[in-house]
């Protein structure tokens, strides 16, 4: 564990002929390409791909956690993306790269929101829209935020078994619910069911590597 990141401890040219990544380019597409991703694979192949270089990545960036993060939750291991949620938050709080004397990880608590509304909200673009795939971890009994799109405000409330969507300001909308098409006005909220992730064994990571903070305690000051 004390030889993280590898960048810092070994030349580059030894850990190329390795088969480790510090962040998956893919795993990141699969992010910020949502869309693309859900039109030409199916969550079988989404979650091949993200169990594929789950054991590879070793995170050598404080920008990887919450990207994991989001696409955990997307291909159902929502304890997994929990861990990664807290790792990102948690970055300089708990000063995980033991280096917050030199400044805050600004775009990792950035990530923190990340790993909330597009992860655990599923809150994804596509073209001229917005879908949603929420789901929460066992540990989250609500998730609440507040969306600006195209001049109007939606509100979507998550609980374990339920989602709704509220119009507070603007134009009807029109939105997708885990696939289902869903009109959303300002008279009332939309409230639908959450369907169950399939369960699928959960990605190992690299030694040393699993996200969160108990493999690497708060320093302490005594």
């Amino acid at each position: 564990p004390d030889q993280y990141p590898l960048m810092l401890h070994f030349p580059y040219f030894d850990v190329y002929r390795k088969q480790v990544v510090k962040q998956s380019d893919l795993v990141l597409a699969m992010y910020t390409c949502g869309s693309w991703f859900d039109a030409h694979c199916d969550e079988d192949q989404l979650a091949a791909n993200f169990a594929y270089y789950e054991p590879l990545t070793v995170r050598d960036s404080s920008l990887s956690a919450c990207v994991q993060a989001v696409v955990a939750a997307r291909t159902g291991h929502l304890r997994l993306a929990y861990d990664y949620a807290t790792e990102a938050a948690l970055m300089d709080l708990a000063d995980l790269e033991h280096n917050t004397r030199d400044g805050l990880h600004i775009a990792s608590l950035a990530g923190t929101w990340m790993a909330l509304v597009a992860g655990f909200g599923g809150t994804r673009r596509d073209g001229d829209g917005l879908r949603f795939t929420p789901r929460l971890p066992e540990k989250f009994s609500r998730l609440a935020f507040r969306l600006q799109f195209r001049g109007r405000c939606l509100q979507v409330e998550i609980g374990p078994d339920r989602a709704s969507y509220s119009l507070l300001a603007g134009p009807p909308l029109t939105i997708h619910h885990h696939g289902r098409e869903v009109h959303v006005a300002g008279d009332e909220p939309v409230t639908l069911g959450v369907p169950a992730p399939k369960w699928r064994p959960t990605p190992e990571q690299p030694p040393h590597r699993r996200p969160g903070v108990t493999e690497r305690p708060v320093p302490s000051d005594g």
